[in-house]
Formats: C-alpha cells, sequence, structure tokens
C-alpha cells in the first residue's frame, strides 16, 4: 500500500495530498465506492452537499470501522444555501453521521448572489465552534479570493479548483499560495482527455506506469493536492500508487507544457445555478 504524503495547512491541520473524490459517483454506488478506497488504503474523501451522495459517504465510513481520526473528510456548501450556511452545514453533519468535517467549503463564489464574503464570515464561526477543522473556499478566482481575504479574520485553508496539465490556472494559483492557501486540483486528469496527450503517454511507458499515475504524480511534485475520481478497485490501487512515483524535474516541466486554458468546467466568473 503507498504511503500518501501529508500537507499541513495553514493552521496547522494535515491532509492527506492523495484522496478520493465522489462528484457524479450516483447516490446509490456511492458507499461500494467508498468502501473499496478505504479497502485501498484512501484516508481522504472528498464529497459535497450539491452531489447528494453524503448518506453513503458516510455509511461507508461507518461501516470501515476506521478511527475517525484516522480519516480526513471535506464537504461543501450548496450554492442555493448560501443564506442558510450554519443550518446546511448541520444538515451535512447528519447527512454524514459524522460530529466535525476536517474540511468545509464554499463550493462556488456566485457571484451573481454577492453573499460569498458573508459566507465565509458564517465559516469562519463553523470552525471556531469546533465543527470543522478547517475552512476554506472552491472555484474561487483571484477577484473572489480578494474580496474574501478583505473581510477575513481567517484565511481559507484550501481554494479547490479545476486544474490538470491543460488547465492550470497559474494566476489563482499564485494567488492562493502567496496568502497561504493550499491548492486541491479536481477534474486532476482532464476528466481523462488529457491523458491522451503524446507527453503523458511517453512518460507513462518510460515509468512503467498509467498514463493517469503519470498526471497525478505532477500535481503531488507541485504541491497540489489532488482528489481522483474512480469506482474501479483497480483504478483506485493505481491513483494510489502515485504516491510513489517521482519525475525528473524536466519531465514535470514537460507536462506544464501542455497548458491550453482548456477549462471542463464551469467559469466561476459567471456559474450561478443553485446545486438545489
Amino acid at each position: 500500500m503507498a504511503t500518501v504524503p501529508e500537507i499541513e495547512l495553514n493552521n496547522s491541520v494535515s491532509i492527506p495530498q492523495l484522496g478520493f473524490g465522489v462528484f457524479q459517483v450516483p447516490p446509490a454506488e456511492t458507499q461500494r465506492a467508498v468502501e473499496a478506497a478505504l479497502e485501498a488504503g484512501y484516508r481522504h474523501i472528498d464529497t459535497a452537499a450539491a452531489y447528494r451522495n453524503e448518506s453513503g459517504v458516510g455509511a461507508a465510513l461507518k461501516a470501515s470501522g476506521i478511527a475517525r481520526e484516522d480519516l480526513f473528510i471535506t464537504t461543501k456548501l450548496r450554492n442555493g444555501e448560501q443564506s442558510l450556511a450554519r443550518k446546511a452545514f448541520d444538515n451535512s453533519l447528519r447527512e454524514l453521521g459524522l460530529d466535525y468535517v476536517d474540511l468545509y467549503l464554499i463550493h462556488w463564489p456566485v457571484p451573481a448572489q454577492n453573499l460569498y464574503a458573508q459566507v465565509w464570515k458564517e465559516l469562519e464561526k463553523i470552525q471556531a465552534d469546533g465543527g470543522a477543522r478547517a475552512v476554506g473556499v472552491s472555484n474561487f478566482l483571484p477577484e473572489h479570493l480578494e474580496t474574501v481575504l478583505a473581510a477575513a479574520d481567517l484565511v481559507p485553508a484550501v481554494n479547490q479548483i479545476e486544474i490538470h496539465p491543460t488547465l492550470q490556472q497559474a494566476e489563482t494559483v499564485e494567488l492562493s499560495r502567496k496568502h497561504g492557501i493550499a491548492i486541491e486540483a479536481y477534474s486532476p486528469l482532464g476528466q481523462g482527455a488529457d491523458l491522451k496527450h503524446a507527453t503523458v503517454t511517453d512518460l507513462a511507458a518510460k515509468h512503467n506506469a498509467t498514463p493517469a499515475q503519470i498526471v497525478l504524480a505532477w500535481h503531488l511534485a507541485q504541491g497540489n493536492i489532488v482528489i481522483p475520481k474512480t469506482v474501479s478497485p483497480e483504478r483506485m490501487a493505481e491513483n494510489l500508487a502515485s504516491a510513489e512515483l517521482t519525475l525528473a524535474p524536466d519531465e514535470v516541466s514537460a507536462i506544464t507544457a501542455l497548458e491550453a486554458g482548456n477549462r471542463i468546467g464551469a467559469d466561476p466568473a459567471t456559474a450561478a445555478f443553485t446545486q438545489m
């Protein structure tokens, strides 16, 4: 079983750098998938209220018998509940069957609502009350980060954003890290599209690894927290094994050179869906 490195967040909480995401895992399949991930060795599980599978995550955690302190659980505030953040957070705890989460995120800024700075103050209270060991944001661009930081007593611990070889969001990453905000990458493989590049496949052949392992090793080398999703136990194990793969600096640079601005998900500058 691979040894997953940990990153210390800006409030001294440690997070496993390689986790398991459950975005688009159907609720009926979530418990089985998370149980398989925990069996494979994952201890960091990432979900969200909008995924509608928090209860499946919770059932898997309970069934696993793994000590709570050995797990790192993230969930996120649904866009349509930004005006009801505390109530929404309490509901997530109930769905998960937990007394606290390790990380709670504002899922999207939704600038059209203009609530995210106000919501951040509520997340600060949630952490102060012990409901979350750390709080952060997701899909926040530089302008959203600047707005939050201007009003914050607590700097976000994490900014979870779409990052993969063909979309690296350098400006957002640079500003986040300048303020001590850890970067967490979702869609880290470009939902599979980035695995087909010759640079990636050539490195996979060179290292006797899968293309996914090469891209995940690229993330880890840059200090990104990364949460690949799969429902295949074999791929879960393969992805976890990327923690044992070391790329040379020139190999990391070759993958970085694939930047092409290929955003897969919504643009945080305009995204306004409720997730309800």
